[in-house]
């Protein structure tokens, strides 16, 4: 108590710093997890809702990537590429176009995922503004001009090629 204050005031000062506490902990103002735990008789009392199929999803597997390997096939030739392309992922040599030195492939739909990450084991990358995979055969371009590199260099279809 301080000296010349009134006994009741005191108490009545102690009275008032002990409901602000008391007010803090009953109110809708975020707890602790404990005191959630402890205090919430709802949620207690109501078992934990189980997953529906539509909610749980499976683990998602990525498909493995050597980049080292990858960076090295970053270098390889448009012909190379294609051989590449022919060989295993047939479906997308089929998909295959080549943009002056480059080579593009444009799926109607998303592919699998390991299809996309044989892509990127070939040294594929993906395109967002083009939407496409391109293949850069070793021709790193360093400046973009905006313009499409089809006007500039032509394209043609891998699959249209006559086998000499």
């Amino acid at each position: 108590m301080v000296k010349g204050e009134r006994p009741d005031r005191a108490a009545e000062h102690k009275k008032n710093i002990m409901k602000t506490k008391s007010n803090k902990n009953q109110g809708s103002e975020l707890k602790s997890r404990p005191e959630q735990l402890s205090t919430d008789k709802n949620t207690a009392a109501q078992p934990p809702a189980a997953a529906t199929p539509e909610q749980a999803k499976p683990a998602r597997i990525l498909p493995y990537v050597n980049f080292q390997q990858r960076d090295e096939n970053r270098a390889l030739s448009t012909d190379r590429v294609l051989e590449l392309l022919r060989k295993w992922l047939p479906e997308v040599y089929g998909l295959a176009e080549v943009v002056g030195k480059w080579v593009w492939v444009t799926f109607p739909e998303q592919p699998a995922e390991m299809v996309r990450g044989q892509l990127s084991q070939f040294g594929f990358h993906w395109n967002n503004s083009r939407k496409c995979w391109q293949h850069p055969c070793g021709q790193f371009a360093t400046e973009g001009s905006g313009a499409d590199p089809r006007q500039r260099y032509g394209s043609r279809f891998a699959a249209d090629q006559v086998a000499a």
